[in-house]
């Protein structure tokens, strides 16, 4: 058994089972899935799909050295075409619901790391990953900006929600480049049970997000929308619904009462225009207006200009929700940026390699897999070294399962704890100094021949 695959075997307590390959070949004949015993049987492919990307998604031509029989890198590219997209979402969908239950029992436990006053954490941001400049990948996902064909590349925007304690990912939804984030957060809804709470960055603060959370019976903590006028001026006006004017200058927000210093309960309005991408019918369904909860306060940091947040939430009760407790938590979202860069830059998911919209997707939905293997690794370590798993270093786990000593118990490197950081966002070394394509690459090579032909 190769290294890889013993290593997540060493941190399987018997709820890992369906990784193995009988039983993948178990759950593809159990879903309708007809194949041959083979090198290339579902099985298998899952399992080196899953070591092909955990070791830097390395060429197709060069898994064959990953498996113990030779085969072809059109055979291989074959198989992970006939690999079913259900098959490895039905697995992922397993390793997340076994790792939330983990979680879960652990908070039961007495524990109560994974949770804040007895809610479930989740932080959700929007991404993009990029692909090989095909016509059916341009025509699917566009590209940034104007580009036309032969120039930048296909890029998709992502949608990722995940555990914010945990690091674990729990919904992905891909789009065209040029999708808002609040246009696909909704859909993440049904991943949430009542109760839970959802921290995002002020795209997500809308009226009609926080409406929808509210009807799923669930709750939010984010920064006020960037037009959102706020104003702590007790018993202060607020514009009324149909005057622009009064709109610029004013809060719409109705002030109720005041709930301690810089800490009111407000009324938000409903909109008067639908969002385009909102159906008619469930716009119908949101209430008229909706009842928040507006903070603000002044952060002093040593070495640090004084930083001012605000944020709205649905926490309405002062004495369960403290709102120095509430900020603090705003302030903890960047932890999904981390994870995000975790995925795509150690992970190597910013470049995807695939060439169709279907390879695409399960190349993209095999890197969230792997990285929630990861995760889980992570979570088992964590309690082994009785350290908070964010502290653990994804970088040195990752690395331990492609290379390091699968016979004991993982030792992962612990990060220093470092409030407050911060970092300009600057490159030290310069990249190399090509200039980019401003025309396509037969464009190019025409230009480049003639000027050959020039000085023949």
């Amino acid at each position: 058994m190769a290294a890889f695959d013993l290593a997540l075997s060493c941190v399987r307590d018997g709820t890992d089972d369906f990784l193995l390959p009988q039983l993948i070949n178990q759950l593809a004949t159990e879903g309708g899935h007809l194949f041959r015993h083979t090198t290339l049987d579902p099985g298998n492919t899952f399992r080196l799909f899953a070591r092909q990307i955990a070791g830097g998604n390395i060429a197709c031509a060069a898994v064959h050295h990953l498996a113990d029989a030779p085969f072809s890198d059109t055979a291989w590219c074959q198989a992970r075409k006939r690999l079913p997209m259900e098959l490895i979402q039905q697995v992922h969908q397993t390793l997340i619901d076994d790792t939330r239950l983990e979680l879960d029992q652990t908070d039961h436990a007495g524990n109560g790391q994974y949770r804040w006053r007895g809610h479930r954490l989740h932080g959700v941001d929007g991404t993009t990953d990029s692909m090989p400049d095909t016509p059916a990948l341009r025509k699917h996902y566009g590209a940034p900006g104007s580009r036309r064909a032969g120039l930048g590349f296909p890029t998709s925007h992502l949608l990722l929600m995940m555990d914010h304690r945990s690091g674990l990912l729990i919904d992905c939804h891909d789009s065209p480049v040029n999708t808002h984030d609040a246009s696909v957060v909704w859909q993440t809804h049904q991943q949430l049970q009542p109760g839970d709470v959802l921290l995002g960055d002020d795209a997500f603060s809308s009226y009609v997000h926080l409406a929808l959370l509210l009807q799923a019976k669930l709750h939010a903590i984010m920064p006020t929308h960037h037009r959102q006028i706020v104003d702590f001026t007790p018993d202060r006006k607020h514009a009324p619904l149909r005057n622009k004017r009064a709109q610029a200058t004013q809060p719409r927000s109705r002030w109720i009462r005041s709930l301690g210093h810089q800490d009111p309960l407000v009324e938000y309005f409903k909109p008067r225009e639908k969002p385009r991408w909102m159906d008619p019918s469930r716009w119908e369904q949101l209430p008229r207006s909706i009842i928040v909860r507006e903070i603000r306060r002044t952060l002093r940091r040593n070495g640090f200009r004084p930083i001012t947040v605000t944020i709205v939430t649905t926490l309405l009760d002062p004495t369960e929700y403290p709102a120095d407790e509430l900020v603090e938590l705003r302030l903890t979202r960047w932890m999904i940026e981390t994870n995000i860069r975790h995925l795509k830059i150690t992970l190597g998911m910013d470049r995807l390699k695939c060439k169709t919209v279907e390879g695409v997707a399960k190349e993209r939905l095999m890197f969230l897999l792997v990285y929630n293997l990861i995760r889980r690794c992570m979570l088992r370590a964590a309690q082994t070294q009785r350290v908070n798993v964010s502290r653990l270093s994804f970088a040195d786990t990752l690395a331990w399962l492609r290379h390091g000593d699968i016979t004991s118990v993982p030792r992962i490197k612990i990060n220093p704890e470092r409030p407050g950081r911060l970092q300009p966002r600057l490159l030290k070394c310069s990249r190399d100094k090509f200039p980019y394509m401003t025309g396509t690459r037969h464009e190019l090579l025409a230009q480049l021949h003639a000027r050959h032909g020039d000085t023949a």
